[in-house]
């Protein structure tokens, strides 16, 4: 059972276009709206794939009714701190022309320490008969930039395992207090270890630099977009895993990838194994619009075809 906190949600809006021009009207040849921010990416991804979950974060007005009750339609467990003022939206465009994307991210309203402290609070009371924790994406507005770092040791004090996937000054508090794993993309891994990862041979040593910082039992993990990702287990490897499969909505793939994994080592599955389900999920996602949404029975169907070696 999975713990799935999304401090920062938002109303995720994918809008598909023939092609992008500056300046012109566009008519949409494709709309989805979906609950996200990466959190409840996260939790959706694990969901699909069988995994029991409960999100938990901060909504306010209007729009944090919405996704509410758009989890609810989708039978997702959920408990929520509210505070004033109003969720954010995202906007992506997709250019079909060109298979690029655009995308647009509001802020969001300053949620204030009274804001913080009832997330604390919701994620307490959710912990009960759970074993992992995922955390992801910025820290909202108002939040403590240790905001992470204590719910990590709200985490590890109820025995639960977890793992953190966020960036900058919310990255380096939480790995200072160690969580059990590790999930950036290599800009981040440059970001928090001051060095550029530029490369294959960056990402796996960054993979394993990350692992180390975590200490005993941690392990550290660089996605690389195409070129999969490298996964520092804590039994002193290093996993290089690839799934060849291009689909044209990438956005949430990385959370995918984290729902997936999660799901497998929740479940008793060895790290070769997890690391084909993170994979298998991520590309599921990417072929299908809106993120965080993917077919349970794709994603199986893809993870026969991840290449995973130790390198």
């Amino acid at each position: 059972m999975i713990v799935c906190v999304a401090a920062n949600p938002s109303i995720d809006k994918l809008f598909e276009v023939e092609r992008i021009d500056i300046g012109a009207i566009h008519r949409p040849v494709g709309f989805v709206m979906v609950p996200g921010g990466k959190g409840l990416n996260v939790a959706r991804a694990a969901h699909s794939l069988g995994a029991s979950v409960i999100a938990v974060g901060v909504l306010a007005g209007h729009a944090g009714r919405w996704l509410d009750e758009a989890l609810a339609a989708e039978r997702v467990e959920a408990s929520f701190a509210w505070v004033d003022g109003e969720t954010r939206s995202s906007l992506s465009v997709a250019d079909r022309e060109t298979e690029s994307l655009t995308e647009f991210y509001e802020r969001g309203d300053d949620i204030g320490t009274a804001g913080w402290a009832a997330l604390e609070e919701v994620v307490r009371g959710a912990m009960a008969g759970r074993r992992w924790m995922t955390i992801s994406g910025n820290l909202p507005s108002g939040a403590p930039e240790d905001g992470y770092a204590r719910l990590i040791e709200i985490g590890h004090a109820a025995g639960l395992r977890v793992a953190l996937d966020a960036r900058e000054a919310a990255l380096a508090a939480g790995v200072l207090a160690r969580p059990d794993v590790v999930k950036v993309n290599a800009e981040e891994a440059s970001w928090l270890l001051e060095a550029p990862v530029g490369d294959l041979h960056g990402a796996r040593v960054a993979a394993a630099e990350i692992r180390t910082r975590l200490g005993a039992g941690g392990a550290g993990i660089v996605t690389c977009g195409a070129e999969g990702a490298f996964v520092a287990g804590p039994d002193g490897s290093v996993l290089h895993g690839r799934l060849y499969a291009k689909g044209p909505y990438p956005v949430g793939s990385g959370d995918a990838f984290l729902g997936g994994l999660v799901t497998a080592l929740e479940r008793g599955d060895a790290w070769r194994e997890a690391t084909a389900l993170a994979l298998g999920a991520a590309a599921a996602n990417a072929e299908t619009a809106g993120a965080g949404r993917l077919d349970p029975a794709r994603a199986e169907e893809l993870l026969a075809r991840a290449e995973i070696v130790e390198v």
